[in-house]
């Protein structure tokens, strides 16, 4: 049987662990309040710059010692940056647990010098350029940008290249006293777990966080202005491209929404890859490349997605079909069957991720450090199968019959601008 147990440090430091002690291994995981919507315009990019720092040393480990030992440890190992968090993580064996713990925390006190910033500069300014030639060529960071404004939400978690370029080190280490605080981190872990060996090390190893110096305060940001490197034009020109990429995002149900259930269900049968409303319409017939749906929950507020990739010639009848089918659930809703099929497959998808304690740490860690509290798998499943044919109804006329922001990559001018 799983257990959770969880605890918070005299420090602010909160742990919380999915213990389940007939698994084969470990996963444990430093889950930051740090991400694009927590910094100023002259911090954009910072929160991701600074987990690439986490692995150039510490006073203990140099970069090639931190290396070295994730790969001696085994197992997974990595992280990751988003609009809300960053996720630093590891599965191991449980044998293992001590040395990766002391590992990702000492990680988490990086020396950040002032070469390897220079250094690593050059890597993110890379990866800016590499993304922005990939398609959909930066629409999913403008429709963002154009629905929730440059800042908060809005600001690109890669940064841009004008942020990043006039980036300098003292304003990392700024950042870096300001929200790595252990009151705005989670210690999550899952699987085989000893959570009392796991709360002793890290009481140990982080009293000194309290110590991290006081951010001063920040200046605002002039809020009349578009911050530098930003574009919030609606069309993305692309002049090789061969099709046409369209992004659009709408209101969508919050982490915390009663709806958030239904509305994952509603978007499997309408706009999942395989088997939707959406694929036998627009995929299965050869209209499109990809047409798909589907939200995404932040803490305070939630999004709806959409994406079509299709001929430029087939833009606009396949935006008037996909309106059609979003139209019809609104005003229809769905069939007992098509929910009943999508909750068993759900349902499933959920028991066989669970069977890893990497896919659990997840959902603990970051549920833990928005909303403190967590689903257990047989809470998750009863939530799943409670869905309704009225709340996914409810679900379809909230959100899927709302104006959107609309987002095209190609390589012409769009012909009209048909949003649903």
């Amino acid at each position: 049987m799983n257990e959770l147990k969880s605890t918070t440090l005299a420090n602010g430091l909160r742990i919380v662990a999915d213990i389940d002690l007939r698994g084969y291994s470990a996963a444990v995981g430093y889950f930051v309040r740090a991400g694009a919507r927590d910094e100023t315009d002259i911090e954009s990019g910072l929160s991701h710059f600074l987990e690439h720092m986490m692995f150039k040393g510490t006073a203990r480990r140099s970069a090639a010692d931190v290396n070295r030992e994730l790969d001696e440890l085994g197992g997974q190992s990595n992280a990751y940056t988003s609009e809300e968090q960053t996720v630093y993580y590891s599965s191991v064996l449980p044998k293992y647990q001590d040395r990766m713990v002391d590992l990702l925390t000492d990680m988490l006190s990086p020396s950040l010098d002032a070469d390897d910033f220079a250094t690593e500069r050059n890597v993110i300014l890379e990866e800016i350029a590499k993304y922005e030639d990939q398609p959909p060529f930066g629409a999913f960071e403008r429709v963002m940008e154009c629905a929730y404004g440059p800042r908060g939400l809005g600001r690109r978690v890669l940064g841009t290249t004008h942020s990043i370029e006039s980036m300098q080190v003292e304003s990392m280490r700024a950042y870096f006293n300001r929200r790595y605080r252990p009151e705005n981190i989670v210690l999550a872990a899952s699987g085989n777990v000893d959570f009392d060996g796991l709360v002793a090390q890290a009481e140990k190893m982080t009293q000194h966080w309290l110590d991290r110096p006081a951010p001063s305060d920040l200046a605002s940001d002039d809020l009349g202005t578009t911050p530098e490197g930003i574009e919030l034009t609606q069309h993305l020109s692309v002049p090789d491209a061969s099709q046409s990429y369209r992004v659009t995002l709408g209101d969508g149900p919050s982490m915390q929404s009663e709806l958030r259930y239904a509305m994952r269900l509603l978007a499997s049968i309408v706009g999942d890859d395989g088997g939707s409303r959406l694929f036998w319409d627009l995929i299965d017939t050869g209209r499109a490349e990809v047409a798909t749906l589907w939200p995404q929950e932040f803490t305070d507020t939630g999004a709806l997605f959409t994406y079509l990739v299709c001929a430029a010639d087939d833009m606009d009848s396949n935006v008037r079909l996909m309106n059609e089918v979003f139209g019809r659930v609104a005003r229809d809703g769905v069939e007992q069957s098509e929910l009943d099929q999508v909750i068993n497959k759900t349902v499933a998808g959920c028991i066989m991720q669970s069977e890893r304690p990497s896919n659990r740490l997840f959902g603990l860690g970051s549920r833990w450090l928005c909303c403190g509290d967590y689903l257990s798998l047989d809470e998750l499943l009863d939530a799943y199968r409670g869905v309704t044919i009225e709340s996914v109804a409810e679900a379809a006329r909230t959100y899927l019959g709302q104006s959107a922001t609309e987002v095209v990559a190609s390589s012409a001018e769009p012909q009209s601008n048909l949003v649903g």
